[in-house]
C-alpha cells in the first residue's frame, strides 16, 4: 500500500480528488463551448489551405504577422511552468508545493500552439519537413526547431515525473480509469528505494530544464537577431526575450490558478501568500522588463539610424503608436501600481494586473514583429499591414484548444501534486527548522 495512506482521515485531500472522479454539468457546457472554437479554428484554417495565404493580411513586405506573433507569445508564456517550478524547487521554497503542477501543464501545453503557429504560417504545413529533409544548420531556424524540441521533450519528463506518486494514488483508490492509472504510475508502490530514485530524477530534470529554457527563448530572439533587419539586429534581444518570457508566463500561471481556485474550491491550497508571492516576482519582472525596453529604444534612438528612426517613430507617433503606448501601459503602468501595494496584491489584483500583462505581452509580440517589416530599407516598398479575420479566428481558436486541453487535464490528473502536499506536512517543517539552524549564527563561546 502506499505509504501516505496513514495519513489522518481529516487530513487524506478529498477535495483534490474530486474534479477527477464528480463530473458536474457545467464541464460539459465549458467543454463543449470551447470544442466550438476548436472546430470553427479547424474549418478556418481548411478553407486557408485551400485558398492559400492570400485569405491572411500577409502581404510583401509584412510576411511575418499574427501567426508569428502568437508563435513568440506562446513559446513565452511556456517559460511559466519550467522556470518557475524548476527555480522554486531548487530552493526548496515550500509554498512552491500547490502551483508547480499547475505551472508544468502550462508549459507543455502551451509549447504545442507555439510549433502550431509556425505550420499554421507555413501555408502548404509540408514545407515543415524540410527541416528535417533538408536542414541548413547555417539558419537560426534549424536551431529554433531543435531547441524546441528538446525542450518540449524534457518538460514532458519533466512534468510526468512528480505526476507518478499521484497516479499510484489514483491506482489504488480504485474508482475510475484504474487500468490507465497502473500502466502510467509505472509499478510505484512509494518505498524507499523507489523515492529515493524519484527524487533524484526529478531534481536532476530541475537542473537541467533550466538552462534548456533560457536557450530556447534565446533562440526564438536570435531568428530575429541573426538577420540585419532594422531594430532586430541588436544584442539585446536574447535577454530581452527570456525577461518578457518569464514575464508573461507567471502572469498566464497566475490567472490559471486563480481559475481553477475559482472552479474546484481550492482556496485552502492556493492562498493568499501564493498569489502574494507570485505578485512580488511579477513586480519584478515589470519593472525588468522595463528596463529592457527603455534601453532597448534609448540606445536607437542615440543611434539616429535613418532606417531605425522610421521604426522607431512608428511605434511611437506613428501608426503603432496606439498599440505601443497601449503596451506601456499593460505591462507597466498598471501592474506596477498595483504590486506595488502589499494591500493590493490579493488573488483579484495580482489577477487583473495579469491579465493586463497577457494583452500587453502580445502587444509587444506584434510590436517587434510587424513595424520592422512594414517599414524595409526601400522606402516604396513600405506598407501597413492588418489582420484578417482568418487570423484572428485562428488565434481564438488556438487560445480556446488550449484552455480546453487544460481543463480535460484536470479531469484526468490532479491539477495539485497530492503527494507533495502530503509530504510537506510530513516533512517540511522540520526541514525548514534543519536549514535555517545551519546558516543561523550559534551563542559564541566564553573563553
Amino acid at each position: 500500500m502506499y505509504p501516505s495512506a496513514a495519513v489522518e482521515p481529516a487530513m487524506t485531500d478529498e477535495v483534490l480528488f474530486e474534479p477527477m472522479e464528480r463530473t458536474t454539468p457545467r464541464f460539459y457546457i465549458t467543454a463543449a463551448i470551447l470544442l466550438c472554437f476548436t472546430m470553427m479554428m479547424l474549418g478556418v484554417y481548411f478553407r486557408q489551405l485551400w485558398k492559400g495565404l492570400g485569405v491572411t493580411g500577409l502581404t510583401i513586405p509584412v510576411y511575418w504577422g499574427v501567426y508569428i506573433t502568437n508563435f513568440v507569445f506562446f513559446v513565452g508564456i511556456s517559460h511559466a511552468g519550467t522556470l518557475i517550478s524548476a527555480i522554486l524547487r531548487i530552493c526548496h521554497a515550500e509554498w512552491r508545493r500547490s502551483i508547480t503542477r499547475a505551472a508544468e501543464v502550462i508549459t507543455v501545453m502551451v509549447l504545442l500552439f507555439g510549433a502550431g503557429s509556425v505550420i499554421v504560417d507555413l501555408g502548404h504545413p509540408d514545407r515543415a519537413l524540410n527541416m528535417i529533409f533538408h536542414p541548413n544548420f547555417r539558419s537560426p531556424l534549424v536551431w529554433d526547431m531543435c531547441s524546441i524540441t528538446v525542450y518540449l521533450t524534457g518538460s514532458v519528463v519533466y512534468l510526468f515525473l512528480p505526476l507518478i506518486p499521484d497516479l499510484a494514488l489514483l491506482r489504488d483508490r480504485g474508482k475510475k480509469r484504474v487500468w490507465f492509472y497502473r500502466t502510467l504510475a509505472l509499478g510505484y508502490t512509494g518505498t524507499e528505494r523507489q523515492k529515493r530514485i524519484l527524487e533524484k530524477a526529478i531534481a536532476v530534470m530541475a537542473i537541467v530544464v533550466i538552462p534548456i529554457a533560457v536557450s530556447v527563448h534565446t533562440v526564438v530572439s536570435w531568428v530575429f537577431a541573426m538577420t540585419v533587419q532594422p531594430m532586430w539586429h541588436s544584442t539585446i534581444f536574447g535577454p530581452y526575450f527570456v525577461v518578457g518570457a518569464i514575464f508573461s508566463g507567471i502572469a498566464a500561471l497566475i490567472i490559471a490558478l486563480a481559475i481553477i481556485r475559482n472552479v474546484y474550491h481550492l482556496e485552502q491550497y492556493l492562498k493568499d501568500i501564493q498569489f502574494n508571492n507570485l505578485g512580488l516576482l511579477l513586480l519584478v519582472m515589470a519593472l525588468l522588463w522595463f528596463y529592457f525596453t527603455f534601453a532597448e529604444h534609448l540606445t536607437t534612438f542615440y543611434g539616429s539610424s535613418p532606417e531605425e528612426m522610421r521604426i522607431l517613430m512608428s511605434k511611437i507617433s506613428g501608426p503603432y503608436a496606439p498599440l505601443f503606448w497601449t503596451m506601456v501601459v499593460c505591462c507597466f503602468i498598471v501592474p506596477v501600481s498595483i504590486l506595488s501595494q502589499p494591500r493590493l496584491r490579493s488573488v483579484k489584483g495580482t489577477v487583473v494586473a495579469s491579465a493586463f500583462i497577457t494583452v500587453g505581452m502580445w502587444l509587444e509580440r506584434f510590436i517587434i514583429v510587424v513595424p520592422s517589416l512594414s517599414q524595409p530599407r526601400l522606402v516604396q516598398s513600405q506598407g501597413i499591414y492588418y489582420p484578417s479575420i482568418t487570423e484572428i479566428l485562428i488565434t481564438l481558436g488556438f487560445l480556446a484548444t488550449f484552455i480546453l486541453f487544460y481543463v480535460l487535464f484536470t479531469k484526468i490528473f490532479p491539477i495539485i501534486s497530492i503527494w507533495e502536499i502530503q509530504e510537506g506536512r510530513e516533512k517540511a517543517l522540520e526541514e525548514v527548522h534543519e536549514r535555517v539552524s545551519a546558516y543561523m549564527p550559534g551563542p559564541e563561546k566564553v573563553a
